[in-house]
């Protein structure tokens, strides 16, 4: 069989090009112990926008098969997202590595001089992620659950790697550092057992009968939505105020989310039974004492115009 001569070098031309292209894309450029070219560069940047839709993907997957299988949601939500930053960093590292054709001593010598700037200038951020990271495998918030932190109150939505995202009951989210939700004091209302006690302080009037008043605030926890039955409602005399009475009432709830309503609830059944039943708020009274000083003087000092009237007559 015989080959056509100007095919054969057609084709060598092409061969020629083609392997020069190749040659110019693989040409190494070295920078100290790092080298990299053009293809491993298009290599890299292709891992790279590879691994984020792929770490996506990949947790959401989890995410429903945990779901499935009715795990915890808090549980769920820390297991993909530990894939997801599991994924992201081996996609990194391996981006790192097809760029630069760097060894695990040089990633250790580049994540040294990264910690190195933490410490001089990033420490809230590298004291936010770890805050994060105990949040997710210490779970003492987790998602869905009812936290106030400082004046704020709200379901916390996402736990994300340096922030925490809470939703207040006004449909207002509150980017919350995880630092803070570690280091100062939070009250989870969903934490381990689902009900919650909720108090509810009460003054009356100082000639108010405790037997009477004790029943009343009893019978008002009564029928009231969300309110447990057991534990029983209780009430507690704290002591005696200015000019009143003080009462606490307690009772308890399994949806304690929403303590603000049950308390309001409570409180409307509370006004309504004590103007029924002829139980009168306190009334704070002052007394002016004044000695050393004789009635008369005192009455025309303080009252010249009524002191001018009477000698007038």
């Amino acid at each position: 069989m015989r080959i056509d001569p100007n095919l054969l070098a057609f084709f060598q031309d092409d061969l020629t090009v083609i392997s020069r292209m190749w040659y110019y894309l693989t040409y190494p450029f070295t920078f100290g112990r790092i080298t990299v070219s053009a293809a491993s560069m298009a290599v890299g940047l292709i891992v790279l926008a590879l691994t984020f839709p792929f770490a996506r993907t990949g947790s959401s997957l989890i995410e429903r098969r945990l779901q499935r299988q009715r795990i915890d949601p808090g549980l769920r939500y820390t297991i993909s997202r530990l894939v997801k930053y599991v994924v992201i960093t081996v996609g990194i590292l391996l981006s790192l590595k097809q760029t630069f054709a760097i060894d695990l001593t040089s990633i250790a010598v580049i994540f040294t001089a990264l910690s190195v700037g933490i410490g001089f200038g990033l420490q809230y951020l590298a004291a936010d992620i770890a805050s994060g990271f105990i949040l997710l495998f210490e779970r003492p918030v987790r998602i869905g659950d009812r936290i106030t932190i400082g004046d704020d109150e709200g379901d916390v939505h996402s736990i994300n790697l340096r922030t925490t995202t809470v939703f207040t009951n006004n449909g207002v989210a509150i980017i919350v550092p995880n630092s803070k939700l570690v280091s100062q004091r939070v009250v989870n209302w969903s934490y381990g057992d689902p009900r919650a006690r909720i108090p509810i302080l009460v003054s009356v009037a100082d000639d108010s009968d405790v037997d009477v008043v004790t029943s009343t605030l009893l019978d008002a926890a009564r029928d009231v939505e969300n309110v447990l039955e057991v534990p029983l409602p209780k009430v507690q005399f704290l002591g005696f105020g200015n000019s009143a009475l003080d009462f606490r009432l307690l009772v308890w709830t399994n949806q304690p989310r929403r303590h603000i309503q049950i308390r309001s609830d409570v409180n409307y059944h509370i006004a309504n039974l004590f103007h029924s039943r002829g139980i009168r708020m306190p009334t704070p009274k002052q007394q002016l004492v004044v000695r050393g000083v004789e009635l008369e003087h005192l009455e025309r000092d303080l009252l010249p115009e009524r002191s001018a009237a009477d000698a007038h007559r």
